[in-house]
């Protein structure tokens, strides 16, 4: 069976370089899943979840924007930051969401400023509280 090579860059390092069966992001307006065989195609990410599925495994990192672009097997991420779900830090996260929401917003700047900080934080809220709990 065909697989796809997932390859996942932040501006610091490669992140991740492996085979998978699936691939699902987080696009600016949406999510998309990639399998072996699928059409080309380059997409703006958004803040939130992916997942990397080999076999029965699968794998979750926080994604913080950036872009993804499927040439044949290959899905190539870009992204500022990709955190494994379980090093996500929900309580940074949630003061990050407290101090956004307290913003002045005076100017289309520092609402746009204002959004992707609130857009940040509940995307790292969401994949950090969807971790199944310790026994």
């Amino acid at each position: 069976m065909a697989q796809l090579h997932c390859i996942v860059v932040t501006p610091e390092k490669a992140e991740l370089e492996q085979k998978a069966d699936f691939v699902a992001l987080p696009l600016y307006d949406g999510e998309i899943g990639f399998a072996p065989g699928r059409a080309p195609l380059i997409g703006r990410l958004g803040f939130g979840e992916m997942r990397v599925r080999v076999g029965s495994s699968v794998s979750r990192y926080y994604v913080d924007g950036g872009f993804v672009q499927l040439s044949g097997n290959v899905v190539s991420v870009l992204t500022n930051r990709a955190i494994p779900a379980a090093n996500v830090n929900l309580r940074a996260a949630e003061d990050q969401l407290t101090s956004a929401l307290k913003l002045p917003i005076s100017t289309p700047e520092q609402l746009q400023i204002r959004d992707r900080l609130i857009a940040q934080a509940r995307g790292q809220l969401r994949v950090g509280r969807t971790l199944p709990s310790a026994p």
